[in-house]
């Protein structure tokens, strides 16, 4: 009797299971740390598809999701050049050139001249790329507060400082990963 597919595509093994395989094949596995890294992985994986999925809802791709944020993280005005752009999204000039025609088009941020200097170009949020921005922010916001509901303040807390901890690790071993978040300080 052939088999029947699954409804959406082969189940992913439980954490248990995947660390009961790895240990089968590399005996000095230690259980408790590939538990959180493994677990980190896969919610870092769920909440991206979630966070997809709500920005297409707006009609933007996570990759112009990104660009907005960077735009507000910088402050208001909400302007940068591309090369700026592209440095703190870590992609190539050509890459951020791109992502900004289609933006442009779309009238999520302006590209114009710089009235102080006319070589330099400077791309800007507009008034309709803020309001995406805004909207996307309660979406992820209630989102991350439904994710979170289980534990108190406290915990809350406690998780966010052992995260930074273990994000400070990461960048220090690997300072041209990219994504520094140097405003932790």
């Amino acid at each position: 009797m052939p088999e029947t597919p699954e409804p959406h595509g082969p189940q992913e093994p439980s954490l248990d299971e995947q660390i009961a395989a790895y240990q089968r094949e590399y005996g000095d596995l230690d259980p408790q740390v590939e538990k959180v890294v493994s677990a980190l992985g896969r919610l870092n994986r769920r909440m991206n598809v979630a966070y997809g999925r709500q920005v297409a809802a707006l009609g933007i791709s996570n990759t112009e999701w990104e660009v907005l944020k960077t735009l507000v993280v910088s402050g208001a005005p909400y302007r940068l050049g591309p090369g700026e752009l592209a440095k703190r999204l870590g992609l190539t000039p050509a890459a951020m050139t791109h992502r900004i025609d289609r933006m442009a088009a779309d009238g999520l941020v302006t590209r114009d001249r710089d009235e102080s200097n006319r070589v330099r170009v400077i791309v800007e949020l507009t008034d309709e790329g803020r309001a995406k921005w805004l909207e996307a922010m309660r979406m992820a916001s209630s989102f991350e507060e439904d994710l979170l509901q289980d534990l108190s303040a406290d915990e809350r807390g406690s998780l966010g400082e052992m995260l930074i901890r273990l994000l400070r690790r990461v960048e220090d071993a690997q300072p041209d990963a990219g994504g520094r978040l140097t405003d932790l300080d």
